[in-house]
Order: C-alpha cells, then structure tokens, then sequence
C-alpha cells in the first residue's frame, strides 16, 4: 500500500485516482502528524510526500521515519511545486527520500517510478524474509544433534545461493528500471518538447516540414508508450490481455517509422501477407522495430540494403514445422543482406546487455534482441536466427494464431 501526505485535498484525490486507475492501494494524511500515526500502525510499501505542509513539514517526517527502525527503509518520493530550487532537492535526498519530482507532475514519469520503487520493496523484503529464514535454520541446525552437521552445511549452502540470487534479482530490476525510466523516457520527453518548439516557431509556413515535425511527434509519444508496456511486462506487475492483431497492420506502421532511414539508404523492403494473430499489439510492434531496425543498423557497406520478411502457417510450434493451410502456427522469417554474425554466439545475441559489435560504430543498449524474446516467449512462441559473417541474418519467430493466455 502506498500513503499519500498532501495538505490539499484536491491534490490527494487526483494523484489517488491516478494510482488507483493503475491498480495500487492508496492511503492518505492530510498532514505529517497524521502521516506518523498512520506510519506506526500501517506497514507502507512506498510514501509519496509533499514538501510544504503547515506543522511538520515533509522534511522533517522524513527525518523521524529515517530514526526509527521500523520505518527507515520506506521509500519516500517528494512532491513539492514550491521548492524546485536545487538546495531543496539536496535536502531531500540527505534526508533519505528516494526521489524528488516537481509540480506539475508528468504523471506517466510518476507511475513509472512509483512501480519501479515498490517492485524493489517487494524485493527487499523477500531479501530480508530469506535472510532471517537462514539465520533461523541455522540456529535449529546448531541445536540439533551431531550427526546432523552435515545436512546443516548442506541446507546452509542453498540458502546462501537463494540469497545471492535474490540480491543479483535486484540488481537487475534496479539497473533496467534506471535505463528504461531515465536513458530512454527522459531524451523522449527532450525531443517532444523541443521538436514542438521548432514546430511552432520556425516551420509555420513550411506544410513538409510540419508533416516531418508531426511524424516525429507521433513515433516520439509511440516509443514513450511502448517504453511503459515493455517496463510493466518485463515485471510481470500486470497481467497482458491478448486481442485479435492484423500483423500488416502493424508491420505498416514500423515500416513507417523507418522510411526516412529506409529512403536515406536505399533500402528495399519486401513483405509477405501476414496473418492475424491473438497478440498484445505494442509488444509486438516491438518486436518488429527490434528486428528491422537491426536489419537497416546492420546493412554494413552493401549498396543496397534488402530486407524480406516472409510468413507461412505450420502445423506445429517447431522451426521447422510442416507449412498447413490449416496450421495453428505462423512461421516470419525476417531476413537482411547485412554483415550478419558467426552463430557461435547465437545464445549470446539474446542476453540482455550482450552485443556482438562495436557500441561506438553501431549505437544500441544490448537490450532489444532480450526484449524480443521475452515478448515472443510471453506470447507462448518461440524464435532463433540464423547467420554467417558478411551473408546477412534471419530471424525465425514461430508464434501461435490463438492465445488464451
């Protein structure tokens, strides 16, 4: 549960309907003092604290809390719209608060940090339920008999690797929330606002120019979305709705956000007819971005870049599964005539974090092949590649026409 403490009321019942839409329990003090009380008798995953309040201010209940045992590891996000100076973001984080956001609140930054905060609470004390659960079984082994000793090691050893995994868990969840919240929303929200700017001052009068502006907008706020669906997903905090999905529908629209990268590099793009599938259509719209912006990224020195993308129905979830015109499965084959890779690394490619290539010739963060994968896996599929250096790449995904979950 999360506490909200604003001495407005009307901004306790917007922030509380926002959190509510997203299906987190909200409490709220309408002051520090009653925000202490509550604190003691409630367990808070998260508090969400305004700055500026008559009595104890939001700095000095965060004081108090940092005191108490019980209470010092709870997150604390400050919201102030007064105090944006940045003295007061220094004394918010001395303090011990987590983060500090102004007013008026990017309420999609907001959610995004609230679920990444309490997603590594949860964390935290499932690290601490399994430490005390060592530290228990250790002192039940040393009261037991003697020739017990050995299972007592035994049972020790596991529970320290659990431990170690748990701790390497968190890490992760830490260091992919901080890229996809910060790396990735933050240059987002810079190029919508600048790119309106330019918009609005300098291309009045230029219509293409302003269709160029206008699309860029559009892909800018598409990746703000899908940024926020891919977060949500890799922490399975919600569960995924799967609808009917025309795949041409959604290969158009990647096609479109390329053109100017497809144009600029002569690029050709053929394309099979695709079929309708249960998907969740932003996930895989995601993964065709992934994997036709590594075709054109990785065309290396060829004239003219190729990409085909074929489609057919088999009968069974394999790769090299029987065609059916009947078939429950759609094999895509996405193939390019790029500088391909030895596929000795072929389990490497799909690790988060991996890249097989030079960052400072091909920019990229290692994350788009993991993040396919895992959108294809959740999507009950399957998919590999296949390459050669200097030959090009194909990518097989196997995935099935109807999904119940």
């Amino acid at each position: 549960m999360i506490l909200i403490v604003d001495d407005i009321q009307a901004n306790i019942v917007a922030l509380k309907k926002t959190l509510e839409l997203h299906n987190i329990e909200v409490d709220t003090a309408q002051s520090g003092e009653e925000a202490l009380r509550k604190i003691l008798k409630t367990n808070y995953s998260l508090i969400i604290m305004d700055v500026q309040m008559p009595g104890l201010d939001g700095f000095e209940v965060v004081n108090i809390l940092s005191e108490n045992q019980k209470t010092k590891d709870i997150p604390v996000i400050f919201l102030s719209a007064i105090n944006v100076e940045k003295k007061y973001f220094i004394k918010g984080f001395e303090t011990g608060a987590v983060d500090y956001i102004t007013k008026p609140v990017d309420t999609d930054l907001l959610i995004l940090k609230v679920k990444t905060f309490l997603k590594i609470y949860q964390q935290q004390n499932d690290l601490k339920i399994m430490k005390e659960m060592l530290s228990n079984e250790i002192k039940i082994r040393k009261e037991a008999q003697d020739n017990l000793e050995v299972k007592i090691a035994e049972r020790t050893k596991e529970l320290v690797l659990k431990n170690e995994e748990l701790e390497l868990r968190n890490d992760e969840l830490r260091q992919f929330s901080w890229v996809v919240s910060h790396d990735l929303n933050e240059p987002i929200r810079k190029i919508l606002i600048f790119i309106g700017m330019i918009k609005d001052l300098y291309l009045v009068d230029n219509d293409k120019a302003i269709d160029y502006v206008n699309r860029t907008i559009k892909s800018a706020e598409r990746m703000q979305t899908l940024i926020t669906d891919l977060l949500a997903y890799s922490r399975l905090a919600a569960s995924v709705v799967f609808e009917k999905t025309d795949l041409n529908i959604v290969l158009e629209e990647v096609l479109s956000d390329f053109d100017y990268v497809i144009e600029r590099n002569n690029a050709l793009i053929e394309a099979d007819e695709l079929p309708t599938i249960d998907s969740v259509p932003s996930q895989l719209r995601q993964v065709f971005q992934n994997l036709i912006g590594n075709a054109l990224k990785f065309s290396g020195n060829v004239e003219v870049p190729k990409i085909k993308i074929t489609s057919e129905l088999i009968k069974t979830k394999e790769f090299d599964g029987e065609v059916s015109p009947d078939g429950q499965y759609c094999r895509i084959v996405i193939s390019d005539n790029g500088i391909g890779f030895d596929e000795i690394y072929l389990d490497r490619i799909f690790v988060i974090f991996q890249s097989l290539n030079d960052r400072k010739q091909y920019e990229g963060t290692g994350i788009g092949l993991a993040i396919t994968k895992k959108i294809v896996e959740k999507h009950n599929g399957l998919i590999t590649a296949k390459s050669q250096l200097g030959e090009g790449a194909s990518f097989i995904m196997i995935l099935p026409i109807k999904n119940n979950s």
